[in-house]
């Protein structure tokens, strides 16, 4: 069994350009909760409901058309946290999470390049939603795209990209005073 990398972040950010790029380093499988929404006509008023419904899609699509060896790369919004675990337990691999981040008036002026720009208004809307909750490791979205990528795939584990096995869970070192702490007892 292979590994899901999930890319999230606010509209503008650069989320399809980050997974595509890191889909290809990675020779992943690369998946948009956003194109599923607008494909299927899921989207309508933003609801949990619409999001779980593309993560059903989605997980059908990876058991049907994705060696269980790739590695799988998704991207998207995610504005809930039930969103994110849904689509975990669906595609039942070893995940990692990297939130994009840049201030949003980057995000809004990536949006305004855009051939189909949504605006500074929903620009701004769904920057609130992707930022009511904390999960996964945080990214500087600002840097140019290689410095961006190449630190998402340093962040996973060599070892475990080379063996399709999935990504070691990353272990969180003491803060300065707990490790002081430590010492003391020994």
């Amino acid at each position: 069994m292979s590994y899901l990398v999930i890319v999230r972040g606010p509209l503008g950010v650069g989320k399809t350009t980050v997974a595509r790029a890191l889909a290809r380093v990675l020779g992943a499988h690369y998946l948009s909760v956003d194109r599923v929404l607008d494909e299927r006509g899921l989207w309508e008023r933003g609801r949990l409901g619409e999001f779980l419904e593309a993560n059903r899609h989605l997980a059908e699509v990876v058991r049907t058309r994705v060696d269980p060896a790739t590695p799988i790369v998704v991207d998207g919004n995610f504005y809930w946290q039930t969103q994110i675990d849904d689509l975990v337990r669906r595609l039942g691999r070893t995940s990692e999470i990297f939130t994009l981040r840049a201030p949003v008036s980057v995000c809004i002026g990536r949006d305004r390049r855009r051939h189909r720009p949504h605006g500074a208004a929903a620009a701004r809307a769904v920057y609130r939603k992707t930022a009511r909750f904390r999960r996964g490791t945080y990214v500087d979205a600002t840097q140019p795209l290689a410095r961006v990528v190449e630190e998402i795939r340093r962040s996973l584990s060599d070892r475990e990209i080379r063996s399709g096995v999935g990504v070691r869970p990353r272990r969180s070192r003491p803060r300065a005073d707990q490790r002081r702490r430590r010492v003391g007892r020994d």
